[in-house]
């Protein structure tokens, strides 16, 4: 009856004649009966909530969108800008500049008026839509981490994130377990805020502790990404009923029967060497004189995960399983994350199945798909599997593990014919002590252990959204879209600019060639990081847009239901009878998109606090390491490096480099030393260590090896030494105070 309700309103205010009405003329026009007016109201209230429609002078109502407002919800940049994601499908990314994000605060629902610029003579030109925040539809979250301190006159809370105020006003203290010292971290929720010209004002909800206080920095990353420790009662409980209905921890004869029986396939998992749970296994035949048979097998989790049980709702709310350094916040209970779902060596497990025909040179000539039973044979870690691929054969799995790598070699080579991009970057994996510290830091390469998994694992996902689109079948994709046109012309014209060639990025071969041109050129990662700059985010979507990175046209996640809520969902899209209604998908789709940049912000940054203390130990001891690092940018007030063996990048100031006066040379995009005429430039690869850290502002400083930091006295001595000749440099003393930007 409601949604009914809101279709009529919807639909009058839609009409090409409509006049904008106020309450009692939207009666009359709805030819509502009397007494209705504060049910009309409620619907009205109701639809402006949720963006869609607004009111104007005079209390009149019209359609959001005639008025160029659009919602959706805002993502916030460490530099302060914003970037909404539009609501309605097909609209482009919004672009709000830092002084149009009214008190719009990350992941919040807003709405948006866009700006409409004249095209004149260019109406084809590329242009990017922008717009300002008009008003907030819904808090994204209400409750922060910050440091308290004190005013000469009050109380505030400076938060850990940049991207939120500078500070939040609060009251002393009360009800909240212990006395908060100043400097400790506390949770404080946002009350009111007013104006972006005044600070927000706020209550301390939880104190944490003293920032330095064992455990206190993993609590901080938790409180702030709002991560749950626990599970309610209900959930564990239904998974616990779940266990113990199998005490074997098998599933019954009465749930295997009807399946495909592959209990005597020599299946294989391959995963990392802490990995307990184990969504995908593999198995590969010869079949046939010229062809193989490829069976990529997936936990079958909605088989236990029920629409609408607790299970259900839990993981629809979680979205995703969250990868902190130190922990993992699970989707599902361990009862089935890690036992009954999990693809265990050993034990029978019930399995979505896609099986492949391919042909010898890897191209797939037919697929399947079907609810299996399996029995794995083996469990490999990476480092296991790459070594069994540097030798010979010992026996018939390690046989078929070379088998499959030389067809999934084949499929890679195919891939990256059709147009996919070569984006990888080896990553960084933080090993902790007991006390929670940084033992050691792992460089993971992506080797051909791993690329043998990934490629199966994007044939299976590929083969899925082909199927679900030729059923008609509402579901959730995963979509990456092309980048705008404009950032791909700007990066060009930065590529350029290092004289290094570069065609018309908007032909996808033109890319390809750029990237293979990086990979043999010293300033070519350097590079490579800024293409990574301009594309967009991936995310969910219940449109099959296709994926940018991986040249696919039909893509979607199917292979990890245990930690993605987006594969549960397309599993049940493709086996069950039960269609998802669109606006249901529509609504998961957008939200696991959520969940899933509120997981990935949390692993980064749970991993960078271990490393700010990491990183403030060398500082205390006087002990700094010497690391390798990268030249990413040049500026006038210093240079950016990316320091791969940390997984971080951070800024060298001018003033770290004591014993020269560098002059930065726009044109060449260089800093020249004015006495030693050394030149620093994109690319360049050199040895830093520590120089300062502000925890506040996530900002890392880093110095040469060999640099002794130091100030000189005054500006005059500086601007002595300095001959006023060649007045196309920018003279860049290292004393001179320049306002870095926000990061």
């Amino acid at each position: 009856m409601v949604r009914l309700m809101e279709q009529k309103i919807l639909q009058l205010l839609g009409q090409a004649d409509y006049v904008p009405s106020n309450v009692p003329e939207l009666i009359q026009l709805l030819q509502l009966p009397r007494g209705q007016q504060q049910v009309l109201q409620n619907h009205l209230k109701g639809l402006m909530q949720r963006g869609l429609i607004v009111r104007t002078k005079g209390n009149r109502y019209i359609v959001a969108k005639e008025a160029d407002l659009i919602p959706g919800v805002i993502q916030i940049t460490r530099g302060g800008r914003g970037f909404v994601q539009p609501e309605e499908a097909g609209l482009g990314e919004i672009g709000i500049p830092e002084s149009g994000t009214s008190t719009a605060l990350h992941g919040d629902r807003v709405l948006v008026r866009l700006d409409i610029r004249s095209t004149g003579l260019r109406k084809n030109a590329p242009q990017e839509n922008s717009g300002t925040v008009v008003r907030i539809l819904e808090r994204g979250r209400k409750q922060f981490v910050g440091t308290l301190q004190k005013g000469r006159q009050f109380f505030y809370v400076t938060p850990d994130d940049p991207r939120l105020p500078s500070a939040i006003h609060v009251p002393e203290a009360r009800d909240v377990g212990r006395k908060p010292n100043l400097g400790d971290k506390v949770v404080v929720e946002i009350l009111s805020w007013e104006s972006r010209y005044t600070p927000p004002e706020g209550e301390i909800i939880e104190v944490l502790g003293a920032p330095d206080a064992e455990g206190v920095d993993m609590l901080s990353v938790l409180r702030h990404y709002d991560l749950p420790l626990h599970f309610p009662k209900n959930v564990l409980a239904e998974a616990n009923s779940i266990a113990k209905s199998r005490p074997d921890n098998q599933p019954s004869p009465e749930e295997i029967q009807g399946r495909i029986d592959c209990r005597k396939h020599q299946v294989i998992t391959i995963d990392p060497d802490d990995a307990r749970d184990f969504d995908d296994a593999i198995y590969l035949q010869k079949f046939g004189k010229e062809q193989w048979k490829l069976w990529v097998h997936i936990a079958d989790v909605s088989h236990y995960v029920k629409p609408g049980s607790p299970l259900d709702v839990e993981a629809k709310k979680r979205g995703n399983s969250t990868y902190l350094v130190d922990r993992v916040i699970p989707m599902l209970p361990e009862a089935l994350s890690n036992e009954l779902c999990s693809l265990k060596p050993g034990l029978d497990r019930l399995t979505k199945c896609v099986e492949f025909v391919l042909s010898k040179e890897g191209h797939v000539v037919s697929s399947k798909f079907y609810a299996a039973v399996i029995h794995s044979k083996r469990r490999f870690t990476y480092k296991e599997a790459f070594a069994v691929l540097q030798k010979t054969p010992g026996d018939d799995i390690e046989q078929m593990l070379h088998d499959a790598n030389a067809m999934a070699q084949q499929i890679r080579d195919h891939r990256f014919k059709n147009g996919s991009l070569d984006l990888d970057f080896p990553e960084n994996k933080i090993r902790l002590d007991e006390h929670g510290k940084v033992l050691r830091i792992e460089r993971i390469e992506n080797d051909v252990s791993h690329q043998l998994i990934e490629e199966y694992m994007l044939l299976a996902n590929e083969a899925v959204a082909g199927r679900l689109m030729q059923l008609d079948s509402p579901a959730v994709y995963r979509v990456h879209e092309s980048p705008k046109e404009k950032r791909l012309n700007d990066y060009r014209e930065e590529v350029l600019s290092h004289r290094v060639p570069c065609g018309n990025l908007n032909n996808r071969p033109e890319v390809q060639k750029l990237l293979a041109k990086l990979g043999t050129i010293p300033i070519g990662q350097a590079l490579k990081i800024g293409f990574l700059k301009s594309l967009m985010r991936a995310r969910y979507a219940v449109e099959p847009l296709g994926h940018y990175g991986l040249a696919k046209t039909k893509y979607t996640h199917f292979t990890s239901p245990i930690r993605r809520y987006a594969d549960l969902i397309v599993h049940r899209a493709l086996f069950e009878k039960e269609q998802l209604q669109v606006s249901t998908a529509k609504q998961i789709a957008e939200h696991i998109s959520l969940t899933e940049k509120n997981s990935s912000d949390a692993e980064r940054d749970s991993k960078e606090v271990k490393l700010y203390a990491y990183l403030e130990a060398q500082m205390t001891s006087k002990k700094p390491q010497p690391y390798s690092a990268l030249v990413t940018d040049v500026r006038n007030f210093g240079f950016f490096v990316d320091v791969s063996d940390l997984g971080m990048s951070g800024l060298v100031p001018l003033s770290a480099i004591p014993d020269d006066f560098f002059m930065f040379d726009p044109g060449r995009n260089q800093l020249v030393g004015r006495q030693t005429r050394r030149v620093i430039r994109l690319g360049d690869k050199l040895t830093v260590q520590i120089y300062k850290l502000d925890r506040q502002k996530k900002q890392v400083d880093f110095t040469l090896v060999g640099e002794k930091p130091a100030r000189l006295d005054s500006r005059a001595n500086v601007e002595d030494k300095i001959k006023p000749k060649k007045p196309k440099f920018f003279e860049m003393m290292p004393n001179k105070k320049k306002k870095r930007p926000r990061r």
